[in-house]
């Protein structure tokens, strides 16, 4: 029993370092930025699983880790559907039940955000991501993974209106 409220306490704790870092990491306008901090968030998220003994979830936030560094070196359409095709086996594989598959698919849709998109449509395309993973955080039980997604979504739609209006205003400003 103090196995498993400490397992939980960990557990918890972990989430809400990911909480932390994931305001960090979509606050940020500069693409690079936001990268480097969604990989310390993925390393948090990985431990953050494993005390909850969700492993599909775990898996996804490893392969999210190398995924968001190789990110930062390459665009490559190549390694992005090596990274989709590699969490879709191992989620498939290691998934209980259907429910299981939500971070499969937020982190494929991550994946494809990362190597093939930028600026605004990168942070569109991550909003139905988070989506994904905050459906798996309620179901896993995570306070701070729920309200970690929950803060994403807000942060990421408040600095996608900042960038649109910093291009609104270079757009007027050139005119």
């Amino acid at each position: 029993m103090l196995e498993h409220f400490l397992g939980h306490f960990w557990g918890q704790l972990f989430g809400f370092i990911s909480f932390s870092l994931g305001i960090a990491s979509f606050w940020q306008t500069d693409d690079r930025r936001l990268k480097l901090i969604m990989v310390l968030l993925n390393i948090c998220n990985t431990i953050h699983y494993a005390f909850f003994a969700a492993f599909t979830s775990m898996v996804s936030s490893l392969l999210s880790t190398f995924r968001t560094a190789l990110s930062m070196r390459t665009r490559s359409g190549w390694v992005a559907f090596l990274f989709i095709v590699s969490n879709l086996t191992l989620g498939l594989y290691i998934a209980q039940s259907w429910s299981d598959l939500w971070p499969v698919f937020g982190m494929c849709i991550g994946t494809y955000a990362l190597f093939r998109l930028k600026g605004l449509t990168m942070r569109f395309v991550f909003l139905i991501g988070s989506g994904c993973w905050l459906i798996n955080n309620i179901i896993v039980g995570s306070i701070g993974g729920t309200m970690l997604e929950i803060m994403m979504l807000l942060i990421n739609l408040s600095t996608m209106f900042r960038i649109f209006k910093a291009r609104q205003a270079t757009v007027h400003d050139s005119q």
